[in-house]
């Protein structure tokens, strides 16, 4: 590991200018290349303290040995060299999109005499026009197949077109009228390369031109009773509106635009991209790439756009970008991609409208990909076996945590604080063994603490004290885990549908946990992962290895050390420890959402025992409102159907208790409203709360 300070420039050597520099290791290998506006401000930032760089940053330091740089005179050139460097030298420090899948588009070869249509993958030809790219070869040869009644342009290999001139007879499609065989001399090369260009226009959003002369022609072959034309014609139309259709209208002003979003998370981000032409998506792709450097969305969006724009020219450049987050600064990159299209290029992050909306839905894919990326990884078992084992060695256990059990804090403000439990065994999710609890402050029958507040450290404590003193109490029983009603604990099985088919027990629990955790993991850092270790003393639980996963670095921290352990970016073990923390956020934070929703909809009458749906609806039809149901007596209660009298004692005193419901006020005027309007509604509205 070199020390940054023996290859740092003397001061004043490097220039004020905008500039791109590139960091080379002892072997003289570039494993970095970046641009800077100032180089002697960037590159000043990179030899300060080792403690205040980002460890990404820190890494690469102290990996280089030597630092080099050439200056430019603009940004933007500044921006096309550091996108020539990295294609040219790859470097392992600097972020890389790869592509997620092969991604098809629908060529037009018109750098040839007759210019063909076909599916194409890999690199961007010169003289060929590119649609696309699509999702699947199978969507465009159907589109193709629609259009070729309309614009029969040559879609045969150079043999096949070949062997037809030489034998003088076309192949089938030339037969069935979806090829005009220029083969065999029906059309000369002018005539067919008039047929492509027609068709290119058509595939770019130029639709309408040829829909309404057909129409004319269809109107026209009528009108001299020319039938079988005609029918032909209302055929091609219908042909072209079915490939039309395939691509449906995402904005209405038939807007040319690209639109990017990001997904990203600690370690990776997934790119979406969708393209936009005459206002239809033409075409979609994206990318997933290792965060290696200290990146936020800006940069990851400005190497979108160099990878994504540095071949291209023209109209494939289109004239605006809309992304979610701009470049700082973004003159540069505006400029730049203006210079690749000719004219100007708006870059600008949508605001409103159908732009927004459809923002909205790429940032969905985004996230997709990113989950699927993500599940590809954890759902191989050959993966799953190396996580395991890379934990182990990385927390010094005896063998695989082949069960793995993850807990999470969740609260607002310190309202409504709950935790969650989901285990893992051999890698995968085990949903129906996940648990629930509601911060009580309470273990058994001891308080330990008042249970309410923002304190992570003692809600870890006890629910980890819970769940442990449980499975003491069933094994001293039978061995064996069996669910019992602890206050303030749920059991997630009849109340999810994601934990269907789990064998339940009259009252809707599930009957038993397989077996102890060889692995505990906290979310949090080294606070919690104390308060966890002390809960395991307290109860004598001396088998079971416990850690903590702390979110910003993703550092692992285990029990009475100092310093935590950092596992490789690339560790299987650290993506399967992220994947347990960010399923036990997940359910905490969703069991958190569903108490607050509910404590925010309650009523007086929610906390009447043995009052259901139906009655409380039957109390508030009878008599308007709480006020007035606050104001009757037990033998008008009575009165209502299906409420006998305990249950009308029972309601009477807990409305006497209850807190009378402050008054409604109309916002516009500032009038109060009387009980007879404002009251009738029912409870969990602004006129019942109290």
């Amino acid at each position: 590991m070199a020390d940054p300070s023996s290859y740092r420039p003397k001061p004043g050597q490097i220039p004020e200018s905008p500039g791109v520099y590139k960091f080379r290791d002892e072997h003289g290998r570039v494993i970095y290349v970046g641009k800077a506006k100032s180089l002697r401000q960037r590159l000043s930032s990179y030899f300060q303290d080792l403690a205040n760089l980002h460890p990404r940053t820190r890494t690469m330091v102290t990996t280089a040995a030597a630092v080099e740089w050439t200056v430019v005179s603009t940004e933007v050139e500044a921006l096309q060299l550091e996108y020539s460097w990295i294609k040219e030298f790859d470097p392992r420090f600097n972020v890389k999109y790869r592509d997620d899948k092969s991604y098809p588009s629908l060529a037009v070869t018109l750098n040839e005499e007759f210019p063909r249509v076909q599916v194409m993958r890999g690199p961007k030809k010169k003289g060929v026009r590119y649609f696309g790219p699509y999702a699947h070869a199978w969507a465009i040869r159907e589109t193709v197949d629609l259009m070729l009644r309309v614009f029969p342009v040559r879609t045969c290999s150079a043999g096949v077109f070949k062997r037809s001139a030489q034998i003088g007879r076309p192949c089938l499609l030339g037969y069935i009228g979806k090829c005009s065989a220029p083969c065999v001399g029906r059309v000369s090369a002018e005539e067919h390369r008039e047929l492509a260009d027609e068709f290119c226009d058509f595939m770019a959003g130029r639709t309408g031109t040829y829909i309404r002369r057909l129409e004319q022609q269809m109107q026209q072959a009528a009108e001299e009773m020319e039938y079988e034309k005609a029918a032909r014609l209302r055929d091609d139309i219908g042909a072209l509106k079915r490939a039309m259709e395939k691509n449906a209208v995402v904005l209405a002003d038939a807007t040319d635009a690209d639109l990017i979003a990001v997904a990203e998370d600690e370690l990776e981000a997934a790119v979406q991209i969708f393209h936009v032409r005459g206002g239809r998506v033409r075409g979609q792709r994206g990318w997933v790439t290792d965060k290696v450097e200290a990146v936020d969305t800006a940069d990851l969006v400005e190497h979108a756009l160099q990878q994504l724009y540095g071949e291209e020219r023209g109209d494939a450049v289109p004239k605006e970008v809309l992304v979610p987050a701009v470049p700082d600064p973004a003159e540069p990159v505006t400029q730049w991609l203006s210079e690749r299209r000719g004219s100007r290029v708006d870059l600008r992050i949508p605001q409103r409208g159908d732009k927004k909306d459809l923002m909205t839905t790429v940032q969905r894919n985004a996230q997709q990909a990113l989950a699927l990326h993500k599940t590809k990884r954890a759902s191989d078992l050959t993966t799953r076996s190396r996580a395991l084992e890379e934990i182990a060695e990385a927390l010094g256990l005896d063998s695989a945590p082949l069960r793995i059990e993850c807990f999470d804090i969740s609260h607002l403000q310190g309202d409504d604080v709950v935790a969650s439990m989901v285990v893992f065994e051999d890698g995968l999710a085990r949903k129906s063994e996940y648990r629930r609890f509601q911060i009580k402050g309470r273990v058994g029958d001891a308080q330990i603490w008042h249970g309410a507040g923002q304190d992570d450290v003692r809600s870890m404590h006890e629910v980890v004290s819970r769940r442990f003193r449980r499975y003491l109490q069933e094994k001293q029983k039978s061995g064996e885990w069996e669910e019992s009603a602890e206050p303030g604990e749920t059991a997630a099985g009849a109340e999810e549908a994601e934990l269907a088919g789990t064998p339940l027990d009259d009252d809707g629990r599930p009957k038993r946990f397989a077996y102890p955790p060889q692995l505990v993991v906290v979310d949090g850092g080294q606070p919690q992962v104390a308060a966890a270790k002390r809960a395991l003393d307290e109860l004598g639980v001396d088998d079971v290895a416990v850690c903590g996963l702390a979110k910003r670095l993703e550092e692992v921290w285990l029990p009475d050390e100092d310093d935590p352990v950092v596992l490789p970016r690339s560790s299987e073990g650290l993506y399967l420890l992220q994947r347990v923390r960010d399923e036990a956020h997940r359910f905490a934070i969703t069991y958190q959402r569903s108490k607050r929703a509910k404590s925010m909809k309650a009523g007086p009458l929610d906390a009447v025992p043995g009052l259901g749906d139906s009655r409380k609806q039957a109390l508030l039809k009878h008599f308007g409102s709480v006020k007035r149901l606050r104001a009757a007596t037990v033998e008008q209660i009575c009165e209502v159907p299906g409420v006998g009298r305990k249950t009308a004692e029972t309601v009477a005193a807990a409305l006497t208790g209850a807190a009378p419901a402050a008054p409604a006020v109309n916002t516009s005027t500032g009038e109060i409203i009387e009980d007879e309007a404002a009251s009738s509604a029912p409870s969990g509205n602004r006129g019942t709360r109290s």
